[in-house]
């Protein structure tokens, strides 16, 4: 099968990585990749923005799977123009893409079916906006509607920051018409989760939960990135808390979607508040994450081009989903000044004596390469995960490998997983079990309508 990943970051790099090691893979492509992926995918000078050369490029190459990574594709509808090309690929439907694209569509679809999320609102106007906030008792969380990396939501916890969001998205426009809607909601309190899952026209099949570090600096202090580290599994959630995630928020979701017509096809990645009441969403994507794709893709031992086209192809019913019980964890380093400005064009030092660390592996995401070089290229530079028996060492293991690797301005957080470190559960599986049990807590897959296959 030959597969080409559409996207130039991380995430993809991961993808390409993983691609590589499956059997049923004879070829990977990467467009446009990274200087990073060309150590395990043909590299294809095609920009992941330009959708017609994409479609093109598929037909050109007869290529079997195309998998999308970023998401800006995907609500822009490039699964639809493949598929109507007779191309067979790996994302949902522009429509369904709207489960990440809009916001306000996500809140607007959980309220009519039940699905549980924090209270909130959708404005386009400052006054009504604030005067919800104040409804919430001056704190909130401001979210632009569209997309923006990452990087469009404020945590408020007075009414002076909220209302500041507010007026960044509708007055100032700092992002686009992203931010033309705000989504105001109320400010939920507890520990955060993705959950990945793997969905098709009929079945939800889970593949594991991870935990990302979204401030910028340790203590969870600074602005919102796109992400600063990862790990995975979560050995600190109780069974009953999982098996809620999965049947009540991730199946629940695919259902409403159904009900309202929409098919949704490719991973669905829920991010999840645990609060006193119960999990509640805080948002959808719908695509895998990163940092957590790096996190989770070391620890899937199923054959990574055998799942997604099963996936692609509706053919989940009755897959499983095979997992490394060891804990991965992943740190994400950074140029100095993101998620603000930033410098590229440095040379990075130490990353073969870092990849030569066992069990670790070096995901580029903002590099290049010149003159035969790796230099930065973007604010998020390096993703360095490593594996190991326990969550403690393989955080080690992460951090050494950081420790090796240099380029003028690198920062990182050096508190990636060490809460969880120091609840010492060992490597009890929190996304499912034991060993390699499936990670939906070894129940079998479940149709979208939550009945066991």
């Amino acid at each position: 099968m030959k597969v080409l990943v559409v996207g130039g970051g991380g995430r993809e790099h991961a993808l390409c990585w993983r691609l590589a090691q499956s059997p049923s893979v004879t070829r990977v492509l990467a467009a446009p990749g990274n200087a990073g992926t060309a150590a395990v995918a043909e590299r294809v000078a095609v920009g992941a923005e330009d959708l017609d050369r994409i479609v093109e490029l598929a037909d050109e190459l007869e290529i079997d799977l195309t998998v999308i990574g970023p998401e800006a594709q995907l609500v822009a509808g490039l699964a639809d123009r493949l598929e109507a090309a007779g191309r067979r690929v790996f994302g949902p439907s522009a429509a369904a893409a709207r489960l990440e694209g809009s916001k306000a569509f996500a809140k607007d679809l959980m309220l009519r079916h039940g699905i549980p999320a924090a209270r909130s609102g959708s404005f386009d106007d400052v006054e009504k906006a604030t005067a919800f906030v104040d409804e919430l008792g001056g704190e909130a969380v401001v979210k632009a509607d569209g997309l923006a990396a990452g990087k469009g939501v404020t945590v408020a916890r007075d009414r002076e920051i909220a209302v500041a969001a507010i007026e960044d998205c509708l007055v100032r426009r700092i992002f686009g018409d992203a931010g033309s809607t705000v989504v105001v909601e109320e400010l939920l309190e507890g520990p955060e989760v993705s959950a990945f899952a793997l969905v098709d026209a009929g079945c939800v099949v889970p593949i594991a939960l991870a935990q990302d570090f979204k401030r910028a600096f340790d203590g969870d202090a600074g602005p919102n990135t796109g992400g600063m580290g990862a790990y995975s599994p979560l050995a600190w959630i109780e069974q009953a808390t999982v098996d809620r995630i999965w049947w009540e928020i991730v199946a629940a979701t695919v259902r409403a979607m159904r009900d309202e017509g929409v098919t949704y096809r490719g991973v669905l990645f829920a991010g999840v508040m645990l609060t006193d009441d119960g999990p509640k969403v805080l948002e959808f994507n719908c695509r895998f994450g990163d940092p957590e794709t790096q996190a989770l893709l070391p620890r899937v031992r199923s054959d990574l081009g055998e799942l997604l086209a099963a996936c692609a192809a509706d053919g989940l019913d009755g897959v499983t989903v095979e997992m490394d019980p060891r804990a991965c964890v992943t740190v994400v380093l950074a140029s100095g000044g993101y998620p603000g400005a930033y410098e590229t064009g440095f040379p990075i030092g130490g990353l073969d004596g870092a990849s030569a660390l066992t069990d670790v592996t070096v995901f580029q995401a903002g590099t290049a390469e010149r003159d035969g070089t790796v230099v930065t290229a973007g604010g998020r530079v390096l993703g360095v995960s490593a594996l190991g028996d326990s969550l403690g060492q393989a955080r080690a293991r992460a951090y050494e490998a950081c420790d090796l690797i240099s380029f003028e301005g690198m920062q990182h957080r050096r508190d990636i997983a060490a809460r969880a470190t120091t609840q010492g559960r060992g490597t009890r599986r929190a996304d499912g079990g034991r060993g390699t049990r499936r990670a939906d807590g070894g129940r079998g897959t479940r149709h979208a309508d939550g009945e066991r296959a």
